[in-house]
C-alpha cells in the first residue's frame, strides 16, 4: 500500500557528493523539498541526511547504480510510492578521469560514458515519464566545460559530457511544451572540495579571492532554475569564477 503524501514535494539528486550535488540537496531541504540522494555507497550518504534533518529538513539516503536499469526503476517507483512525487531531478555524476587519447582503454572509456551520460538517460527518462503524467517538473544536468569543447587528454570526459549536453537539449525541445522545464548547467572551474585543496593547494590559494566555486553558490542557481516562471525558462547557464579564462 502506498504511504505517499501527495502534499509532498521530492527533489531527487543523482550523485550527491560531499560537495556540490549535496550543497544542491541542502538547498532544496531549505525550501520545504524532501530530498532524495543517491551513491552507490549509502555508508557515504549518511552525514548529509543527518545534516539536512539536523536543520529542521527531511531527507532520505539511498544506494543506488544509476547504470543499471532495473535499479533505476525501483528507486524512482520506492520514492513515488511511498515518499512523494519528484518535482525536481538533478543529475549530477562526474566520471573525470584524464588519460592520453593513446592510451585510454575500452573499458575505462566505456565506463565514463557508462557513468556520466548513459546513467544520466536512464535516470531522466524514468523520472521524466512520472513528470509527463503530472504535467509538471523539472530536469537538470551538472555538465561541465568539457560538455563544450574537449581538451588535449580528456577525450572519454568529453564525449561523456556532450553526450549529456546534447540529451539534455532533446528533452528540453521535447518536454518543454509539456511544461517540464529542462536545463543544463556548466560548471566551468575547480569547485570548493576536499580533493582540489589536497591535490591543487595552488589552485585552491585562490579562494581567498573568489576564484574557486562555493558549492553553495552553485546550488543557489539551481534552484533559481527550479523557481524560474515558464514564460522565461532557461535552458543553459553557465557558472565560473571571474578570473577563470574561458
Amino acid at each position: 500500500m502506498s504511504t505517499q503524501n501527495n502534499d509532498n514535494k521530492v527533489v531527487l539528486v543523482i550523485g550527491a557528493g560531499d560537495a556540490t550535488g549535496g550543497a544542491i540537496a541542502k538547498r532544496f531541504a531549505r525550501e520545504g523539498y524532501i530530498a532524495c540522494v543517491t551513491r552507490r555507497s549509502a555508508d557515504k550518504l549518511q552525514p548529509l541526511v543527518d545534516e539536512i534533518r539536523a536543520t529542521g529538513g527531511q531527507a532520505h539516503g539511498f544506494a543506488s547504480d544509476a547504470r543499471k536499469e532495473e535499479e533505476v526503476a525501483a528507486l524512482v517507483e520506492q520514492i513515488e510510492s511511498s515518499i512523494g512525487p519528484i518535482e525536481a531531478f538533478v543529475f549530477n555524476i562526474g566520471a573525470n578521469v584524464p588519460c592520453s587519447i593513446l592510451e585510454e582503454t575500452a573499458r575505462k572509456y566505456f565506463k565514463i560514458w557508462e557513468m556520466a551520460c548513459f546513467s544520466a538517460f536512464l535516470t531522466a527518462q524514468a523520472v521524466a515519464r512520472r513528470m509527463v503524467t503530472r504535467g509538471r517538473g523539472t530536469i537538470l544536468f551538472t555538465g561541465a566545460t568539457a560538455g563544450l569543447r574537449g581538451a588535449s587528454h580528456f577525450a572519454a570526459f568529453a564525449g561523456a559530457k556532450h553526450g549529456v549536453r546534447a540529451l539534455a537539449q532533446s528533452m528540453a525541445r521535447e518536454l518543454g511544451p509539456r511544461n517540464i522545464h529542462v536545463a543544463h548547467v556548466v560548471v566551468d572551474g575547480a569547485i570548493d572540495t576536499a580533493f582540489i585543496r589536497d591535490s591543487f593547494p595552488e589552485m585552491y590559494a585562490h579562494k581567498d579571492q573568489d576564484g574557486i566555486l562555493n558549492p553553495e553558490h552553485i546550488a543557489d542557481n539551481y534552484w533559481f532554475l527550479h523557481a524560474q516562471p515558464r514564460d522565461a525558462w532557461t535552458f543553459e547557464l553557465d557558472l565560473r569564477p571571474w578570473m577563470e579564462k574561458w
